[in-house]
């Protein structure tokens, strides 16, 4: 069984990564398809994607899963908060039965540099540009992207831990300073604001990152 990776956060929740080595029939047979989805790799990761919310959570119920109108999937009984992503042949999910939660895999890339600008403010290119050299000694098998695609994957966490939709990832999702070897704080800037601990994990050029907590508003 391919489970590339799981965490068991006993007063928080389960999180795992799927690497994707079946077809889509295996996961048909197990799991429902509830989009149109025309694409073949995106629908396969998407099948991956469910199927890794009921290897964290057994009972969990599939069947009960609505779409929010930003894309957002959640249930609506709020049995279980949930969030899913996937990149590659990999898919993620993050699953609690008592708080918001947002996770993002991504795979390093020199896309995300292009788009740097879009998503750092001033200070946190600034400090980005301070970081980076330390980060790619202490974790090389990152490589050039590693950091960036980090920051990245961060806010794509909190986005997805919000999952209101209609935010600057530059003004409103500010990343701070490393925590620990595997933690680092991120600000959300949104209301009266709100410090999250983000956690994350490296793997090559995989990185997983994911943040829980309710949100203050």
């Amino acid at each position: 069984m391919p489970l590339f990776y799981q965490q068991d956060m006993h007063d928080i929740g389960r999180l795992g990564i799927w690497r994707i080595t079946e077809d889509e029939f295996f996961f048909l047979d197990r799991v429902p398809l509830q989009r149109d989805i025309t694409h073949p790799h995106k629908r396969l990761q998407h099948l991956a994607g469910r199927y890794l919310l009921q290897t964290l959570y057994p009972d969990f119920p599939y069947e009960l899963i609505r779409i929010a109108d930003t894309r957002r999937p959640y249930l609506a009984n709020e049995a279980y908060h949930f969030s899913i992503s996937h990149c590659g042949n990999f898919a993620a999910a993050f699953v609690s039965p008592f708080v918001r939660v947002g996770v993002d895999v991504e795979e390093a890339s020199p896309r995300v540099i292009r788009v740097l600008h879009k998503f750092l403010n001033p200070e946190e290119r600034s400090w980005y540009e301070q970081e980076k050299p330390r980060f790619d000694i202490e974790h090389p098998h990152q490589g050039p992207y590693g950091l960036a695609n980090l920051l990245w994957s961060a806010k794509e966490s909190v986005y997805k831990w919000y999952g209101e939709g209609g935010i600057d990832f530059s003004e409103v999702i500010r990343t701070g300073g490393f925590t620990s070897a595997d933690t680092m704080n991120v600000h959300f800037a949104k209301g009266e604001g709100q410090l999250l601990t983000l956690g994350f994990c490296l793997w090559d050029d995989l990185c997983l990152s994911w943040v829980q907590g309710d949100y203050t508003g």
